[in-house]
């Protein structure tokens, strides 16, 4: 394992320094990773945690580390004693992999140390940024699919190679089948697919002969790349010449892939001569700078189309690049006393919610389906035999009354005192997960188009000590 320790911005440590000086290196604090609202981001599937945590326990600086350190000459040697001994000894809650989330709300929760907890602040974002926004960039594609597999192709322009690795770790999670990524395969134990590139074909004599050389390499896993000259043509029809040698000898071939022109037009007239041919059982695969609006569109289309790579628009999330999740300080303690902290702004979105907090999912018991989250402090206690009424938290005259409903605590620890106290599942637990929770919200929530907003909101106790420490603060410039 990589020691990826030094995987943070200046600032953590030049804070961590002034802690340090100011003897408040030790005081408790409490962080919450969230991301905000956007036009193009309604709700998210949680990714990354897996990562974030193998971080935090493998967190140490070497002597090569601390000998960079020093030559910054920023740092005095009490500090940089202080780190050379310096391990996570916190508290981390995190929702699990694959959970559908939502604005506002925590994701991720760290109580330790405070030069500890500012110090994990970039890595852990940096990490659970990224997978979240590719699985999340992965669900919007596979629901466009509508069923049809979705195939992860998008090693060769990601930005670079962790960014390949465990974006398509992240697409697994958003609900891809496969990935063409070999070593992604190695370390996951998830399905590869690929089969051959245009310079295949090019490398024979004539199409058919190359198609044929496949064959004869693959014979039960035959899937040709028909539009390298013509793909009506020649292209299907070599495919199909190959296909009947292949079935005088025993096999069934799988399948074409078209990787340009017209792919709805191109689809359809495939199809039918596949299946004239007697080959109704093939598959035609689609890629080429694929994405959910261009799936959506091929499928309203009529498109022939089976199984869908999608390469560069899923790993680097052409439409929204970042997910823009932060880290933001929520509490501090003296002793067992808690101080909740809040972050003002003129912009009402990034006013932060103070306190150590819990995510509660709020279910419909006779539907089975969520009906809305609320964020409530850390000791708060409620009685579901009672109904519950849902506000939306900045216009609250916008209001939602359940009965007959379930609460379930979405963070669950995931280290206490330094120590990990969960399980990871295997990717592929974590893949089904995701679907099992996606699919437990109605539609209108998780459509790609115009999705309805799903109500979160906070507790009358949060919102009280939210409306409290506001009302102290304006104008007075100091910290509550």
């Amino acid at each position: 394992m990589r020691n990826l320790t030094l995987l943070t911005d200046l600032y953590e440590l030049t804070m961590g320094y002034g802690f340090f000086k100011e003897k408040k290196h030790e005081q408790t604090a409490v962080f919450d990773i969230f991301f905000r609202q956007n036009a193009l981001i309604t709700y998210s599937l949680a990714a990354g945690l897996q990562q974030a945590i193998e971080y935090v326990e493998n967190l140490h600086l070497t002597k090569d580390d601390l000998d960079y350190l020093r030559s910054l000459r920023l740092f005095d040697e009490d500090f940089l004693s202080y780190l050379a001994d310096m391990r996570f000894t916190g508290d981390i809650y995190a929702v699990r992999e694959g959970e559908p989330v939502f604005p506002g709300e925590p994701i991720l929760t760290v109580r330790a140390p405070v030069i500890q907890a500012q110090f994990l602040e970039t890595a852990l974002l940096n990490i659970i940024n990224h997978q979240t926004l590719i699985a999340t960039k992965a669900a919007k594609i596979c629901r466009a699919a509508q069923g049809g597999g979705v195939m992860e192709f998008g090693l060769r322009r990601a930005q670079g190679p962790d960014a390949g690795i465990y974006g398509a770790r992240a697409a697994i999670i958003g609900g891809c089948a496969s990935t063409s990524n070999v070593l992604a395969g190695q370390m996951f134990g998830v399905p590869l697919s690929g089969t051959m590139a245009h310079s295949w074909v090019m490398n024979f004599p004539s199409e058919y002969e190359a198609f044929k050389a496949y064959a004869d390499a693959f014979p039960d896993n035959c899937l040709l790349l028909v539009d390298t000259y013509d793909t009506l043509r020649s292209g299907v029809p070599n495919a199909i010449r190959t296909f009947r040698y292949l079935r005088e000898r025993g096999h069934e071939p799988k399948g074409i892939r078209l990787d340009s022109g017209d792919l709805a037009y191109l689809s359809k007239k495939a199809r039918k001569m596949l299946d004239a041919a007697g080959f109704e059982n093939t598959v035609i695969c689609a890629s080429g700078d694929l994405d959910e609006n261009s799936i959506e569109s091929l499928k309203s289309q009529g498109a022939k189309i089976d199984l869908w790579g999608v390469g560069t628009k899923l790993i680097t999330s052409e439409d929204m690049p970042a997910l823009g999740g932060v880290y933001k300080l929520a509490a501090v303690y003296e002793g067992d006393r808690e101080t909740p902290k809040i972050k003002l702004s003129d912009n009402t979105a990034k006013i932060t919610n103070p306190g150590f907090k819990q995510v509660y999912r709020i279910t419909d018991k006779q539907s089975g389906k969520a009906v809305a989250d609320l964020i409530a402090l850390r000791g708060e206690t409620f009685d579901t035999d009672k109904p519950l009424t849902i506000r939306h938290p900045v216009e609250r005259w916008k209001e939602l009354t359940v009965e007959n409903y379930s609460l379930r605590p979405l963070l669950i620890p995931v280290m206490e005192q330094g120590r990990r106290v969960y399980d990871f599942p295997s990717l592929r637990e974590v893949a089904a997960y995701a679907r099992e929770q996606t699919a437990a919200f109605w539609e209108e929530y998780t459509r790609n188009a115009l999705p309805h907003l799903y109500k979160v909101d906070l507790s009358e106790a949060l919102l009280a000590l939210k409306d409290r420490l506001m009302e102290q603060l304006r104008g007075s410039g100091k910290n509550v």
